[in-house]
Formats: C-alpha cells, structure tokens, sequence
C-alpha cells in the first residue's frame, strides 16, 4: 500500500492536475504592491494645460485713423453771366478746357452797341462845339457890360449858358464812355483761371443783361475738401496741431484722402478752415482742407473720404480685435492669472486702429491676454501659452 509521499509530485490522489501560479509573478505583484502602500500616493497625472497665444499688455504708440464723408469744392466758383443784353454771336472757349483769367468765352453781336457808342460821340461833338460857342458869347458879353452897353441880366444868362454848356460836355462825355463799356462788354471773358463748364445757351441765343447764366468757370487748383468732425475728435487733432513745431507740414500727415475706388490721392492736404460755430444739428464742426490738383483729378462735387489722424494718450493700451469677445452688448477678453489659469475681463473698447482695438478700460500694463484658442476656454481652465 502507497503513502501519500509515494505519489508523483503535483498530483492528487484522485490524480487530477493542480496549477500553481509562478513564483516570479506572485513575487514582481506583491512588491509592486508594496511600492505603493509605502509612498502614500501614484505618479501625478497627466497635464491638461490648453495651448493658447497670448499677448502680454505694454503701453506703445498707437495713431489713430478714423473716416469722415467729404465733398470737393471748387477753390473758387465763378457763374459767367453778360453785362449787356443781345443776340449770342460766337462761343470762343471750348467747354471742359482750362482757361485763363482774361481769355474770351463768348461774343454778343456788338453792332448795336457800336452804332450807341457813334450816337454818343456825336452827342458829345454837339456839346463840346455848343461849349465853345458860349465861350465866346460870354467873352463878348463881359466888355459890353462894363461899358454899361449890356445889361447884368443879359450878363448873367451868357455865364449861364456857359456853365450849361460845360455840363452837357460833361454828360455827354460820360454816355461816350457808358456806351464804349457796353461795347467793351459784349467780349466775355473769363475773369479767373480754371475749367470752363458746360454752355448754358446756344449760339444766336438770346441773353439778357446781369440775368443769364452763359456758363460757369471752376478755379480747380487747389480745391477744398469739405467735412465735419465731432467736437471730441476736433479737441484731440487741435492738441496734436498745437504739439507741431511745424503745423503746416504736421496736418499734412494727419489728413489723406481717399478716393472712390479705395485708392489714396498722391498729395497732401493741408487745414485750410474752421467754422466758427458748431452744427447745432449735429453736433459736428465743418473743416475745409486746401487739395492741390495739378493734374484735374478731381472735380468739384465729386465725394471722397478723408482719414484722420491723431495719436492716442501714451499709455494706450490695445488689443487684436480677434481677442476682443460681444456678449449681449458687452465685451470681455480672456486673460491668464498668476496660476496660468484663464479668466475673464470686463472691457471697454475705443477706437479701431487697423486689425487692433483701444482699450479705454479693463485691461492694464502687463496683463496677459488670450488672442487665439479661447474657444476651449472655460473659466478656471489651466492654459499655457506657445
């Protein structure tokens, strides 16, 4: 009979299988346990810091640029209108060509004015010989009065006559001139330099004196650009001008025109007027600017924009407008705290400079904002910054 120290090792009686777990295993499993149990707590987890691109807040310079509606003007608008009435004889200026002060636009038929001034002319040789005639009355009269001869009443009628006669001279002289002016006027011409318009009447049309309009001359070099500004606006480029040692050449870079294709035009502008008074409609002051045009690039009526210029406070802080969140009529940014945690800010915004906004309020010199990836976001949310 068998003991159970004769049986194979790792069999039972009944002879089935038994598996026994690896030492090794056991062993690494009961270690690893211990590790643990020893330091109290695992490794740290892992990190689920945000990557965000932030923008650390320094005050700099910051040129503010703001668009205002404006209209050119013509420096000078004269409406060419006859001195003399009549039949319209001849259009010598071409209409759209520059003219110069002094050159003839239109003729009226001077016939009728020529026979008045030959009419006057001879009224004045009457006079004139009527003149002499009493003179020498007079001169025969004065002896014979002092011979008694001729009577004083007799006398004072020939000094008389001769006082007339010089008076008829007189008037007569002056219809001569009238009527060589009126001559004289049937030439239009152009009293300034510029750009003739448009013919308002045909040839062999006919005009009335001082009432019909013939034309109009347009002085278009410089031209003024016409414009209103607000009373905060106009404070801030009345500083900035007053700051210029040179304040012809500083406006000169805070105006620039804009045409209506978006283009800049080439030369400067240059303040040229203030009104005295505010709009009490709107709230604005009119300011013309003085527009060299060389080239008639620009014509009166025409519509442009004109940007401002002006230099913000030197502690102007500002933004990516990307940066800047709306909601329900109030912006806010997100900004990283001492613990690299984002957090939201209240802020006030001001003016629009390019792809920036100034900030007025909510933000100060060395606060870090969040331009890009606040869409994962949340406040508390731990971010790090690339």
């Amino acid at each position: 009979m068998h003991s159970m120290h004769d049986q194979p090792f790792g069999r039972m009686s009944n002879h089935r299988p038994v598996r026994l777990v690896p030492a090794i295993t056991l062993t690494l499993a009961l270690t690893a346990s211990a590790l643990s149990v020893g330091c109290g707590k695992g490794p740290p987890p892992p990190s689920h810091a945000i990557a965000v691109t932030t923008l650390r807040m320094e005050p700099h310079p910051i040129t503010i640029a703001e668009q205002y509606p404006a209209q050119v003007e013509a420096s000078n608008t004269v409406e060419i209108r006859p001195r003399v009435g009549g039949v319209l004889d001849r259009q010598a200026a071409v209409e759209g060509q520059p003219v110069k002060a002094g050159q003839i636009l239109f003729e009226i038929d001077p016939q009728p004015y020529r026979a008045a001034l030959a009419q006057a002319q001879a009224a004045l040789a009457q006079a004139q010989a009527a003149k002499a005639q009493a003179e020498r009355d007079l001169a025969r009269a004065r002896p014979l009065s002092q011979l008694d001869a001729l009577s004083q009443r007799e006398l004072d009628a020939a000094e008389a006559a001769g006082a007339a006669t010089v008076a008829q001279v007189q008037a007569a002289a002056a219809s001569v001139q009238t009527a060589q002016l009126n001559l004289g006027y049937t030439t239009v011409r152009s009293p300034i330099d510029g750009t003739v318009s448009r013919a308002q009447i045909r040839l062999g049309g006919l005009v009335t004196a001082y009432s019909t309009l013939l034309t109009t001359v347009y002085q278009t070099d410089p031209m003024y650009i016409n414009f209103s500004i607000g009373e905060q606006r106009l404070l801030q480029l009345q500083r900035e001008l007053g700051r210029a040692p040179d304040q012809a050449n500083r406006s000169e870079r805070q105006f620039r025109i804009l045409l209506a294709d978006g283009s800049e035009y080439g030369l400067p502008a240059q303040l040229n007027f203030i009104d005295a008074a505010v709009d009490q409609r709107t709230d604005t002051l009119p300011i013309r600017l003085a527009l060299p045009n060389p080239r008639q690039m620009l014509r009166s009526g025409q519509y442009v924009k004109v940007s401002v210029e002006t230099l913000a406070p030197p502690q102007s802080l500002s933004v990516p407008q990307r940066a800047v969140q709306e909601l329900q009529d109030k912006n806010f940014v997100w900004v990283v705290d001492a613990e690299s945690k984002a957090q939201t800010r209240d802020v006030t915004m001001g003016a629009r400079v390019g792809a920036d906004w100034l900030v007025d309020k909510g933000l100060a010199s060395g606060d870090t904002v969040v331009v890009d990836g606040v869409q994962k976001l949340k406040v508390g949310t731990l971010v790090s910054s690339r």
